[in-house]
């Protein structure tokens, strides 16, 4: 059999061209640690073994643990190219082709219970998408013909006139989202295949998504301006009290992006534009409503209009799962429409949520990031030495990879700063490379050095983050005109070997307000006071303008200073000299405290419940209030 040798998937799959990126730095070793000691050091036999068994009665999720890791260990196994990787890889494969019936069923579930309310449909989605991946890295035409008889067993059971006398929005949970999310790898075997079947079939779980009341109602819903929180049945929430497995409830957020995901992939082939228009404004609320300062979002893994309320101790906030398809929605929609606050989107979230959840030896993910608390391990799924979280986390990674640098309509693009070695190919064999040494966010500049010789005239993109007041671009020690926030800045230039591109930008730090609570960011970067600081209370309010105190919007960048990080797992640390305490009547109390924050990805990085952060701080209320 043919085994993986050459990897023939690039990181920028989703690009027209074909590039590679390799990070250097703090998120090169942060990266390499999650390879190694996650994604290589994961038992193949444990989270296949499921397949084999074909024992769960309790309608749960097991078998989608090897599709999600089989979705980063492919890229990362061209990436690191790890021996080990690549064996694990190839035995996964074995088993779950050993495990495939003759009907086409891979899965764990007795025939009786399949395509059911349960998870199965879920389960066989991941499985699908496992099989691709391979497939994409290989070409084995044995592994594709295992994902089309897959496909073709659900087409049977619960596709048109099925065996199972019901449709595919009916099985699974939460109004039919969790099935209905097949239509994304539904639309990846058919753009392999070309084979009408799938598209037909695609047409069919669409059809499902947009059209029974009762049904995931992702088209009208969003059309008509409906909130992503406020998509439940009129009598949901009276009624039910939140349950995490929901046949009715339409505000689960991981299932309802996955299947956006899937409606987008529908649209590239079909051009349906309602369907696109329908994601855009989807992802439009999420950020306006949901999306807190950490990039993160959702209580309990569902919508709840979390943007209002993040200064409050909701129960179990930013499910990785949530983080990472979050991620992954905003990358396709950057693809597809260029649109450069897709990118700020994933920026924040990765610098924040996603890199808060990672543990820093790179070894698991935390199942939720609260905002202020603590951060600890997830939890076990399914009787099994593993979760969901766990095993999506390392897909978020590869949207930050695959969208730093990108090369299209023969321009180059410069989306995160970060020290990388980037190349690409344009049109007609040009080849373009970069080195790019930048500690952003951690400070405010990159410099870009030219690899590339001979390529012709090449625009260079570079994303001016719109939270940036200004910018200055310089090229060869030459400022250049024109440089504004929340758009792509283009140098038009025939590249030499060792021309140098300097980007600077203004970073301050921003005070946020909400409901009497205030916290603060600089660039990108939420902030956080960290108990290892040991600087006082963390509880203490702090003053109104009328007694000493800021006004939320006023300057404050003066009253924060880089410091040296006390610990090894901290990033970045800073001092600030701010109008903390309630006795401002007495001269002594009434004097600025000095304490010290870090990045929200670093607070509490010793998992431990002793180890205390926060993010969001009280502020005094008068008397007229």
């Amino acid at each position: 059999m043919k085994r993986i040798t050459l990897l023939l998937v690039a990181l920028a799959l989703a690009q027209d061209g074909e590039c590679e990126v390799r990070l250097k730095g703090f998120l090169g070793e942060k990266l390499n640690k999650m390879i190694e000691r996650h994604v290589v050091a994961q038992d193949m036999d444990y989270i296949t073994a499921p397949f084999l068994e074909k024992t769960e009665r309790r309608g749960w999720w097991q078998t989608e643990f090897w599709g999600k890791w089989m979705h980063s260990a492919v890229p990362y196994c061209e990436y690191s190219g790890n021996g080990t990787l690549r064996r694990k890889i190839d035995a996964g494969i074995d088993r779950i082709l050993a495990s495939q019936e003759e009907n086409g069923y891979i899965g764990n579930y007795p025939d009786e219970l399949r395509c059911g309310e349960g998870w199965d449909v879920w389960g066989m989605k991941y499985t699908l998408m496992g099989l691709l991946h391979y497939y994409d890295a290989t070409k084995r035409e044995d592994v594709l013909a295992a994902a089309k008889k897959l496909c073709d067993y659900v087409i049977g059971e619960i596709g048109p006139g099925g065996k199972r006398g019901r449709e595919l929005w009916q099985t699974g949970n939460w109004s039919g989202y969790a099935s209905s999310s097949i239509l994304e790898p539904v639309m990846w075997l058919y753009k392999r295949t070309k084979e009408q079947k799938y598209l037909d079939f695609a047409a069919y779980i669409v059809k499902g998504m947009t059209v029974p009341e009762k049904g995931p109602r992702l088209l009208d819903k969003a059309l008509d301006g409906v909130s992503v929180a406020d998509r439940n049945e009129p009598d949901y929430s009276s009624k039910r009290e939140w349950k995490y497995v929901c046949k009715e409830g339409r505000s689960k957020a991981y299932e309802m992006m996955s299947c956006y995901q899937g409606l987008l992939e529908y649209y590239e082939t079909t051009g349906r534009k309602d369907l696109f228009a329908a994601a855009v404004k989807t992802g439009e609320d999420i950020i306006k409503e949901e999306i807190n300062l950490a990039g993160g979002c959702a209580s309990s893994e569902a919508w709840f209009h979390g943007a209002r309320k993040q200064h409050l101790p909701y129960v179990r906030l930013q499910e990785t799962c949530v983080t990472t398809t979050w991620m992954r929605f905003c990358q396709k929609l950057l693809d597809m429409t260029g649109d450069p606050k897709w990118a700020d989107e994933i920026e924040k979230t990765f610098y924040n949520a996603y890199l808060a959840a990672l543990k820093p030896d790179g070894s698991e993910f935390a199942g939720y990031t609260p905002l202020s608390g603590n951060r600890y391990h997830g939890q076990h799924h399914c009787y099994m030495h593993t979760d969901c979280c766990t095993a999506n986390g390392p897909r978020g990674f590869l949207c930050f990879l695959r969208e730093l640098f990108t090369v299209n309509n023969d321009a180059a693009t410069f989306n995160f700063y970060t020290s990388a070695l980037v190349d690409g190919e344009l049109s007609g064999g040009r080849k373009v490379a970069f080195d790019m040494y930048s500690l952003y966010p951690r400070t405010d500049s990159a410099r870009i050095v030219s690899h590339t010789e001979g390529a012709g005239k090449v625009p260079l993109r570079l994303r001016i983050p719109a939270w940036c007041g200004k910018a200055e671009v310089k090229l060869n020690g030459k400022a250049l005109p024109g440089v504004e926030a929340g758009g792509y800045f283009t140098i038009d230039h025939e590249w030499r070997l060792g021309d140098i591109v300097e980007v600077k930008f203004d970073m301050p730090v921003v005070v946020h307000e909400l409901e009497h609570h205030v916290a603060f960011t600089r660039g990108p970067v939420l902030l956080a006071r960290d108990s290892r600081f040991g600087d006082g209370d963390m509880t203490e309010p702090f003053r109104r303008k009328s007694h000493g105190g800021f006004k939320v919007g006023d300057p404050v960048s003066a009253s924060f200073s880089s410091v040296r990080v006390p610990v090894d797992d901290m990033w970045m640390a800073f001092s600030a000299t701010l109008p903390i305490g309630s006795h401002h009547e007495n001269p002594e109390g009434g004097l600025e405290s000095t304490v010290f924050f870090c990045d929200y990805a670093s607070a509490g990085n010793e998992w431990r419940v002793g180890n205390y952060y926060r993010t969001w701080f009280p502020m005094e209320y008068g008397n007229d209030e």
